[in-house]
């Protein structure tokens, strides 16, 4: 079966200020066709769906068209989706038992029974072939919050072995439903240790807390593939081929002027094959004028001979200005 890995969408955020609109919809019109054009089986997408936790209605409003839009191009294709931390769990879940009937399945939050044990049933979605049979258990953990993963007694790190012993726990339960030829997955929505951080990620970071990282043993080693979200930067955990974050879709800082985005795709049968990544078009340019700060009279000689922009309001560049001053000039 054929896996997509993206995450971070931040679907109705604004740019220093400026409406995204364009850009998400443009990237959610590429990820349908790159569905289709890999003839992707599963869709797992690990959590910040949306930017903040009560989107607008015209964000929603995307977010579903895009589902409507997937499912209904291939009938087979299974979604699997985690909450991050910036999304509501009640609200990203509200539509569950609808969706559900169209292969896709959203997990906002870990469910307790009344004794206060996590109900892992919940947060283990079986993968179906064409023929209706079993092949993959996706273990779709959302952002773990305190007091959704166990407490472990005079632990030195709290955060660290509890959702370490989550996950164990998890694997050990999927583990026990497994038949021969089934393989087990998992998602989450976290960071982990020496994670290459980018501008937008340091606010998140702030966030999580300076002990709130996971190293990438955490992991069960019989996950074949470990689908992460929360840092924008794609990159392989702790050098594991098969412990990725798949970075955002979007740039979210100036300092991702040169970087490439892109989803993670491949195959999954017993083992992980042909695992690649997928460029993710830029939609709207990011320019920076000059490259380092010089004085402003230069710097307006500099933007002076900037070429007009045509074409769409839409597509023209974001352009950060960077001016060298000797002192404080608040009217600049």
């Amino acid at each position: 079966m054929k896996v997509l890995h993206t995450a971070d969408w931040h679907i109705g955020q604004l740019f220093h200020e400026y409406d995204r609109t364009y850009e998400h919809q443009q990237f959610l019109d590429w990820l349908l066709q790159t569905l289709g054009h890999e003839n992707i089986d599963i869709l797992l997408i690990s959590g910040d769906v949306f930017d903040i936790s009560n989107p607008s209605a015209a964000s929603i409003k995307m977010f579903y068209t895009f589902l409507n839009k997937a499912t209904k191009g291939n009938k087979d294709l299974q979604i699997i989706i985690t909450a991050g931390n910036h999304d509501s769990a009640s609200r990203l879940e509200a539509p569950k038992p609808l969706l559900e009937s169209s292969n896709v399945h959203i997990v906002g939050w870990v469910e307790k029974d009344t004794e206060g044990n996590i109900d892992y049933e919940k947060l283990l979605i079986p993968i179906k072939d064409a023929s209706g049979s079993t092949k993959i258990w996706c273990l779709a953990v959302p952002f773990l919050r305190m007091g959704d993963y166990p407490s472990i007694p005079g632990s030195e790190n709290p955060y660290t072995e509890g959702v370490t012993s989550l996950y164990k726990e998890a694997f050990e339960y999927a583990s026990r439903k497994r038949e021969e030829g089934q393989t087990l997955i998992a998602m989450g929505h976290l960071h982990t240790h020496h994670a290459e951080i980018t501008d937008m990620d340091k606010t998140e970071r702030l966030i999580m807390g300076g002990v709130e990282c996971l190293p990438a043993t955490a992991f069960p080693q019989d996950l074949k593939y470990v689908a992460l979200g929360h840092i924008h930067k794609a990159q392989k955990v702790g050098g594991k081929e098969h412990i990725r974050y798949s970075g955002s879709p979007l740039p979210m800082s100036f300092s991702e002027l040169n970087y490439k985005h892109q989803v993670i795709v491949f195959e999954l049968d017993e083992e992980i094959n042909n695992l690649k990544s997928v460029e993710i078009p830029l939609f709207v340019p990011l320019q920076r004028i000059p490259a380092n700060h010089q004085p402003l009279h230069e710097v307006i000689t500099l933007l002076e001979q900037l070429p007009n922009t045509e074409g769409k309001r839409e597509t023209v560049p974001y352009l950060e200005v960077k001016v060298l001053l000797e002192g404080p000039e608040p009217a600049l």
